[in-house]
């Protein structure tokens, strides 16, 4: 049996909060990684806070279940 995704328990509450799929949010961190491929995981965080307006623990989530391409 496979592992859960890393943060995914949040998934259903981010859908539902911000109206978005959490594809949306993880194609947005996609292309801020392309711009910014220095950026560190907190980095992240704090980018999807502040211009996005998630709270730490979805934005958290969301950087920790998108993969490094």
């Amino acid at each position: 049996m496979s592992e859960p995704v890393k943060g995914s328990a949040y998934f259903p509450s981010i859908e539902k909060k911000y109206g978005k799929p959490i594809s949306h949010w993880q194609q947005l961190l996609r292309e801020y990684r392309a711009e910014h491929p220095d950026a560190r995981h907190m980095q992240q965080v704090a980018w999807l806070k502040s211009q996005h307006g998630l709270g730490h623990g979805h934005a958290n989530a969301i950087v920790a279940a998108t993969p490094a391409d």
